[in-house]
């Protein structure tokens, strides 16, 4: 069984809040966390139908029943529980709850509708690479992908991501948004692999598969709110212009845009086109895990002007103070590699903390004020 990195901050809330909210991928280990976390609360599941008509019977004494404290996995298949919920909480100090649920649609509209304020809200993502274990070799790492059923269960990534691949983003996504044409959604789901790490044009993406950019907005919507996808908004000094302008698009786990590509081996993965684009999502995506299992929310951003010179990583950890970070798949350095840094740091001056070319060669130096190391020690 792997620990957790997030398993310490869902600890530090339950402390503090009675009602503790679990969301995030489906396959993710949620489930695992809770009990993981919380040894002595009873767990439940509501996908079980003999509980949830228990449940159902009789509310307050089925949620009253445990005092060491209760996990409710699949929270959302009875909509009223988070208003049972809000009350007992409110009543008696000493209840504590987990929630946790694979519809994160409808587990957080209930949330929203009752919870505000009571719950704190954690997200789990798929593993970080030092859940996984440093040891492995960066091209199984990007096939492999970081959800637990590859790493701690011993499955093949091909039978986890087509399972997950035809289970999720097929049957309950096109329930949920009600698709008619799943052609069109298989094509645009796997449009969307093939443009991960570059800005994402709703435009081009409706002339080439044929439909409306309002549906291109829809899906890729539904894609974020399910945490498939995410994108990474521009870097202005102007706020605003970081909503209006093209956001970089990115799978929270690099294994399913492997399988979404059709790659079938590590051997692929190493002579594939994209695999720079690959190497980046993966550590875009580090940097998202490393943020969530800390309970903090991520400030970061990419930067590209006219000019087309670029930044790939932007953290802004305080107001106006940056961290900025080129990705490179290579494993040899390339002094070409700090152009962009270089650019940024003239146009923005002191507020550029430090600069770091993060790459998968093996040695770490200082080039002209630029840091160049191995992305696994970031």
């Amino acid at each position: 069984m792997i620990d957790r990195e997030l398993k310490n901050e869902a600890l530090r809330l339950a402390a503090d809040f009675q009602v503790l909210i679990l969301t995030g991928p489906r396959q993710s280990g949620k489930t695992t966390l809770c009990k993981m976390a919380f040894p002595t609360y009873r767990y439940v599941n509501l996908e079980n139908p003999d509980t949830r008509e228990l449940l159902v019977r009789d509310p307050i004494s089925f949620l009253k029943e445990n005092k060491e404290g209760m996990i409710v996995d699949e929270a959302q298949l009875y909509p009223d529980l988070f208003s049972y919920i809000q009350v007992l909480v409110d009543e008696d100090k000493s209840l504590h709850f987990v929630l946790s649920g694979s519809n994160n649609f409808t587990l957080m509209e209930r949330i929203t509708q009752s919870l505000a304020g009571r719950a704190a809200l954690l997200m789990l993502l798929p593993l970080s690479v030092s859940e996984v274990g440093t040891s492995h070799a960066t091209d199984e790492l990007l096939y492999g992908g970081f959800y637990p059923g590859v790493w701690g269960d011993g499955k093949k990534p091909y039978d986890v991501y087509s399972n997950y691949y035809s289970t999720y983003i097929e049957r309950d996504l096109r329930q949920l948004i009600n698709i008619k044409d799943l052609d069109l959604f298989r094509q645009f789901v796997r449009l969307m692999a093939s443009r991960v790490a570059t800005e994402m044009n709703a435009s081009h993406v409706s002339n080439e598969i044929g439909i409306d950019v309002k549906t291109v907005q829809n899906w890729l919507s539904i894609l974020n709110t399910s945490y498939i996808t995410f994108t990474l908004p521009p870097y202005y000094r102007n706020v605003g212009k970081r909503i209006v302008k093209a956001h970089k698009l990115y799978f929270y786990d690099v294994g399913l845009v492997c399988y979404l590509l059709g790659l079938e081996n590590v051997a692929q993965v190493a002579t594939h086109p994209l695999r720079g684009a690959l190497f980046e999502n993966m550590v875009v995506a580090e940097f998202y895990k490393r943020y969530f299992n800390r309970g903090r929310t991520p400030h970061l951003y990419f930067y590209r002007d006219s000019s087309q010179k670029e930044v790939d990583l932007i953290e802004e950890q305080t107001f106006d103070q940056l961290h900025i970070y080129e990705i490179k798949s290579a494993k040899r350095y390339n002094s070409q590699f700090a152009a962009g840094l270089d650019y940024f740091k003239k146009l923005y001056g002191e507020k550029v903390m430090n600069a770091t070319v993060l790459y998968d060669g093996d040695e770490s130096a200082t080039f002209n004020g630029v840091l160049c190391q191995n992305w696994r020690e970031k």
